[in-house]
């Protein structure tokens, strides 16, 4: 049965709340002034990621000949789940896949495309969903497309001809071609992506910093030339392995791409194999400190360009994945299929927590991905459930607009193997247009938390309203007919320039609340 936006709200008021601990609440306090702002937040920090890769596309955003699919093969009750999360971006059509992708192969009568060896993950693509299929999916559904161009195995020309075919009006023999296969007008893609993972050695085409900044840099000047309206994002590190020379990387494709890169793409996995429930809940301390060095060598790069020249981060790969990961595990099409469970979510959210605080220089973020492979949207042939994680990348991507805010904190801490301090609180808030979004992750696993926020500057009018997202316990998971984790309704205090709430355990907790001036 299709999930609507109706049957979401639904299933807010529905479900009871969980009852709190025994355990005495912690304290923490926020203090916020309005008018100390981080930055106005990019929505693009809100996207997703659809690979040719196991289940997501075939089986999933795409599915020919189900009972669920459209007449063009798209899958409905996914598209409605899809438009529940407010995706702003999608990349596609890789990953790795992307290393071995001609562009060429996915245009024209789909009952002629040839079938290629997919060399990524060990299949045989059959091409049917292509350029067309992907451009006009995110334009029904209002999503801005990112393409990522074929930088290993492909060519220059073959990523400035994709430029041409989907961006250019007329004139050309690529948009001749564009128009033989079905679309007059062009799509306008903004968002190209200069090959994806080249740092790693596990991608086709590899190459080392220098080759990939040359090679990057051409293909660059030759799409730009075609389109000086297109933004790049280069391919930054990705391989964080002990060893890796990331910020070397980072360093080097700058040196070569300062001048035409709008974007360094970085990727990251986090996971939990140790089962060390609160070093996990730790994972985003990494995430923020790899964004502050990017900034730093992004900013080193630019000291001789004039001050309007911007870069910013790109973390266009992105989530919790490590259990459907390893040998054995990454062959045919039932392959990177994580369940996530309630621990997932809230690692997620403090996940998205760090990107708005860091919203003046990450201005992109793709969940990786969006459908069955490592998703918040899981499939069968006939149904489909919200994962864990669907809960706050959907509550983030709807509410958490307008301009991040600093926030004065202090709480009680735990120490970890890695961090010596960990708030048991970690937050964001966001200044929409008078109206504040408070984003709060207790992670503490057995005690609940009181938060006092006050404002400055401001007052609260009317009542704050909250959306907790939690479950029985920590391992809790969703299944098919089967909802443990989900989003339920609360309200919180505010009164005068004060507002109050009591977090769960282990919960992620929304809050919104209209303010006015004193």
């Amino acid at each position: 049965m299709p999930i609507t936006r109706r049957a979401f709200a639904a299933s807010l008021a529905a479900t009871p709340l969980l009852a709190q601990s025994d355990g005495a609440p912690l304290k923490s306090r926020i203090k916020i002034d309005s008018e100390r702002t981080i930055a106005p937040i990019d929505p693009k920090i809100y996207g997703n990621f659809a690979e040719h890769l196991g289940r997501c596309i075939e089986g999933g955003i795409f599915d020919e000949g189900s009972p669920l699919s459209d007449k063009q093969g798209y899958r409905q009750d996914v598209r409605e789940a899809v438009k529940g999360l407010n995706v702003s971006l999608l990349r596609w059509p890789g990953g790795n896949f992307a290393s071995n992708y001609d562009w060429r192969d996915g245009i024209g009568p789909r009952d002629k495309r040839p079938a290629r060896l997919e060399m990524a993950w060990h299949t045989v693509e059959d091409n049917r969903f292509g350029t067309h299929e992907f451009l006009n999916y995110c334009e029904e559904l209002s999503i801005e497309p990112y393409i990522c161009v074929n930088l290993g195995t492909g060519t220059w020309d073959q990523a400035q001809s994709w430029v041409e075919y989907c961006n250019l009006e007329g004139g050309t023999a690529m948009t001749d071609l564009r128009k033989r296969n079905g679309r007059t007008k062009p799509w306008k893609v903004k968002y190209w992506s200069l090959g994806n993972e080249m740092d790693g050695p596990w991608q086709m085409g590899h190459r080392s910093a220098e080759d990939y900044g040359k090679f990057a840099l051409e293909a660059a000047k030759l799409m730009k030339w075609t389109d000086p309206d297109i933004h790049l994002v280069a391919a930054g590190s990705s391989n964080f392995n002990a060893g890796a020379d990331w910020t070397g990387w980072n360093r080097t494709v700058l040196d070569h791409l300062r001048h035409h890169a709008d974007y360094l793409s970085l990727h990251t996995y986090v996971g939990n194999r140790a089962n060390d429930y609160y070093e996990f809940m730790a994972s985003s301390l990494e995430l923020d400190a790899r964004t502050r060095v990017a900034e730093g060598i992004i900013r080193e790069s630019l000291t001789s360009e004039p001050r309007s020249r911007k870069i910013y981060i790109a973390w266009d790969e992105w989530n919790v994945w490590y259990r459907a990961r390893g040998q054995g595990r990454e062959v045919g099409r039932r392959i990177l299929e994580e369940h996530y469970n309630l621990e997932d979510a809230l690692v997620v959210a403090t996940m998205l927590n760090t990107f708005v605080n860091n919203a003046h220089i990450v201005k992109i973020a793709n969940m990786a991905q969006l459908v069955n492979v490592i998703a918040p949207i899981f499939t069968d042939e006939k149904r489909l459930y919200l994962q864990t994680i669907y809960y706050p990348l959907q509550l983030f991507a709807t509410n958490s607009h307008g301009t991040a805010l600093e926030l004065f904190k202090e709480g009680p801490t735990y120490k970890t193997k890695s961090y010596d301090e960990v708030p048991y609180l970690d937050s964001s808030a966001v200044n929409n247009n008078g109206n504040l979004v408070l984003n709060l992750v207790n992670r503490h696993r057995d005690q609940p938390m009181d938060v006092t926020v006050q404002l400055e500057d401001r007052k609260f009018s009317g009542t704050a309203n909250a959306v907790e997202v939690n479950g029985p316990d920590i391992k809790a998971v969703n299944d098919f007919g089967e909802t443990k984790v989900s989003a339920t309704k609360r309200d919180a205090q505010a009164a005068g320039s004060t507002l109050r709430i009591r977090l769960a355990p282990h919960s992620y907790t929304m809050v919104k609340a209209a303010t006015t001036s004193l």
